[in-house]
């Protein structure tokens, strides 16, 4: 009585909460799933054989309803009603009942609240009209539809209960299942970081490597003969950029005389000399070099042309440089195939030059590594991305965890029904 009086005053001790390893909660919901379903066959046990019995006795009256007689003083009328509606009666109650229930209760209870239902039915239905005809049999039928409802509901709270066992059972196994998939991705994780952490390392010292040899380059052996033979060729390449810009001044100057001769010509209709003017046009204002020949025989067939109609007033030379050029046409054609056989010349000892620049090992190495760092930029900035990408999921998985811990525990609660706590260590990377 003290202790009782004491807790009235106190309050009633806080049980200690309840040990349990993580490590044995699968088998702890696998005992509970088991004793859960012990626990459903034993409620359902007796209501399910109930409903059989129960059936068993409705169908017993159907058939004494089939194989009865009618009572004679019953109104002609009535009789002909159950003479109709009887066989529909007795073939609707004999297929609901006709379909064996099975043997799992959860299976078992719906095929049962099939099985009354359509019984109803049958009853409200065609029945309606059999009650005066066969009271006491359609009262019996009635009154054991009405047992079968009451073993139906009994099976229904004790379902009930089941599932919602079976539901909290479930939810914490998902629970557990996450935390585990989550420490074993985690581990994989880790690893995946470690390689990464070793391929920056590995391309970040490679591009340090690359750093130093490129720095090391102006002491090389053969830079001296690198760096003479790159100045040459600049000097090569100014004097060609020279003498075309030249070529190019002075066939712009001719073309825009040639393309008034080809007008005038035209006019005339001098066929001959309007091929001769437009072939010498074509070659000086093609961006491909011509050959020497051919622009030598094309200018020495245009110009007489142009310098006859100079001659007769027919074409006037507005500036200096046309009259420069044509003056002496035939000073001007020498003069065309000369820079046009210099830069021949000029563009093959470039291109020798920078055949034999490229081909010189100096340049040979540093491209290389040239074309190697710009590589390894890019696979170092992929790489360091997809660190990036799994460190931050790394840290909300780790995140997670906790929190399905906890949820995991609340579960564990509601089911044992007293507070429980960890009495072990959860994996490492959980």
């Amino acid at each position: 009585m003290m202790r009782a009086f004491f807790n009235r005053i106190f309050g009633a001790k806080e049980p200690e909460p309840l040990p349990i390893a993580f490590g044995s909660i699968p088998g702890m919901l696998d005992e509970r799933e088991a004793a859960a379903r012990a626990m459903l066959k034993e409620q359902t046990r007796d209501p399910e054989q109930n409903i059989r019995n129960g059936i068993a006795q409705l169908q017993l009256i159907v058939n004494a309803i089939a194989g009865s007689e009618h009572d004679p003083e019953i109104h002609p009328k009535l009789k002909s009603i159950a003479k109709n509606t009887l066989p529909q009666y007795i073939r609707a109650m004999n297929t609901a009942m006709a379909k064996e229930l099975p043997n799992d209760s959860e299976e078992f209870y719906p095929a049962a609240v099939e099985c009354v239902k359509n019984c109803l039915n049958s009853i409200r239905g065609p029945g309606r009209y059999l009650q005066i005809v066969f009271p006491d049999e359609m009262k019996a039928s009635r009154k054991g539809i009405d047992t079968i409802g009451r073993e139906i509901n009994a099976i229904t709270v004790a379902l009930g209960a089941y599932r919602k066992e079976m539901a909290a059972l479930s939810d914490a196994r998902s629970r557990y299942a996450a935390i585990i998939s989550c420490s074993e991705d985690l581990a994989k994780a880790a690893e995946k970081n470690q390689r990464s952490r070793l391929r920056i390392d590995e391309m970040t010292g490679r591009l340090k490597e690359i750093g130093q040899e490129m720095a090391a380059m102006p002491s090389d052996p053969g830079m001296a003969q690198f760096t003479e033979m790159k100045s040459s060729l600049h000097q090569l390449t100014v004097q060609l950029e020279e003498k075309t810009r030249t070529y190019a001044a002075l066939s712009m100057t001719a073309s825009h005389v040639l393309r008034k001769a080809e007008k005038i010509a035209t006019k005339q209709k001098h066929n001959d000399e309007i091929a001769f003017l437009k072939h010498a046009m074509a070659l000086l204002s093609d961006h491909e070099l011509p050959s020497c020949t051919e622009l030598n025989t094309a200018l020495a067939a245009a110009c007489p042309v142009v310098e006859r109609m100079i001659g007769a007033d027919e074409i006037v030379l507005k500036n200096k440089e046309e009259r420069a050029v044509f003056a002496e046409t035939g000073r001007f054609c020498i003069d065309m195939v000369q820079i046009c056989s210099d830069l021949h010349a000029q563009e093959d000892t470039c291109r020798i030059a920078h055949e034999a620049l490229d081909a010189h090992p100096i340049h040979q190495k540093t491209g290389s590594l040239e074309r190697e760092k710009v590589q390894l930029e890019a696979m170092l900035k992929k790489e360091r991305q997809s660190q990036t990408e799994l460190t931050e999921w790394q840290q909300k998985t780790q995140e997670r965890i906790p929190v399905l811990r906890d949820e995991l525990k609340n579960k564990m609660e509601g089911i044992i029904g007293r507070t429980v706590q960890y009495s072990d260590v959860f994996p490492e990377s959980a």
